[in-house]
């Protein structure tokens, strides 16, 4: 099961405390490297029962995670909100992110005007929740597929539509410490560094926040054999906006075209020891969370790996 259709059964809440004032769009100021806490929280799906909240809470700690995706919840369930802030708040899990995957610029209207309701209704239980972020990519204008490829993705009007209604969805909640956040993609906006600083630049809104996806990024040759300057240049550029990013890797396979196809963290040619390095010094410490592995044991080793290369440069 991948992430998506994970997310899409079991993502509907999230708990976090907030995060500081340096997320906001004003430029924060620099924080002293001997005061950043060299740490990241690292996060994976739990595959065990969320009937007991509680015991939810103490297998992400049993299996050696410190952040968590969103277990169940309604926004109406006022107590079982109650119940996962408490649970999650005791065992010092941070939980990342509440996931909305749909299509917001659906070609359908309907549809569409649906799946922003959605949107909206993840944004105020995200808030409710103290959640770091809620999270969906931008859309797409391709018919068949809600995630696809279509020209139109990249055009103007498109923009300003994604703008438009992440002003609209934003200023509907009025989130004070949750963020607004849309995942990089490779064949929609935003893609790539500058083309997110623009869109953060166009929505002007404090409560809108990066989720950071590097993988997400390669979607050229020249990307794939420079990752470390990739990395290097979306740091500068969004760090201090980042509020949860996703763990996992890329590969070229070797056909008449080109084929990349996502595996296990540390395995490809993503550079891992730049993504921890510079994630670790963001003094926000976004959650780092693994996904799109088919079970526990994958997890596990995907997280073991990771926490090989942490050890490797001191973190």
């Amino acid at each position: 099961m991948n992430r998506r259709e994970f997310l899409k059964i079991s993502a509907t809440a999230a708990l976090a405390s907030g995060l500081p004032a340096s997320l906001s769009a004003q430029t924060p100021s620099p924080q002293p490297a001997s005061t950043v806490e060299s740490r990241i929280r690292l996060g994976a799906p739990v595959y065990h029962s969320q009937e007991d909240i509680e015991l939810f809470a103490k297998e992400h700690r049993r299996l050696g995670y410190r952040a968590a995706y969103s277990p169940n919840v309604s926004l109406h369930d006022s107590a079982r909100i109650a119940a996962i802030r408490k649970a999650f708040q005791k065992e010092d899990v941070q939980i990342a992110e509440v996931g909305i995957w749909n299509n917001l610029m659906d070609p359908d209207p309907e549809r569409r005007k649906e799946n922003r309701r959605r949107m909206v209704e993840g944004l105020a239980l995200a808030e409710e929740l103290g959640a770091r972020c809620v999270v969906n990519i931008a859309g797409s204008l391709n018919p068949q597929a809600w995630m696809g490829p279509h020209k139109g993705n990249f055009s103007q009007d498109f923009f300003d539509a994604v703008v438009e209604y992440s002003r609209a969805m934003i200023d509907e909640v009025k989130p004070k410490t949750t963020f607004f956040s849309l995942e990089i993609m490779g064949w929609s906006i935003p893609h790539d560094p500058d083309s997110y600083l623009k869109l953060i630049r166009a929505v002007e809104r404090k409560q809108f926040g990066v989720h950071f996806d590097p993988t997400n990024m390669v979607n050229s040759v020249e990307k794939i054999y420079n990752t470390i300057a990739l990395l290097n240049e979306a740091f500068d550029k969004l760090g201090k906006y980042i509020v949860s990013c996703h763990a996992k890797d890329i590969a070229w396979v070797v056909e008449n075209q080109v084929h990349f196809v996502e595996v296990m963290p540390t395995t490809g040619e993503l550079d891992y020891r730049t993504f921890l390095k510079r994630l670790a010094a963001l003094p926000q410490q976004p959650p780092l969370m693994i996904e799109h592995l088919a079970n526990n044991d994958e997890y596990q080793e995907a997280a073991r790996r990771i926490c090989g290369v942490m050890k490797e440069i001191s973190i």
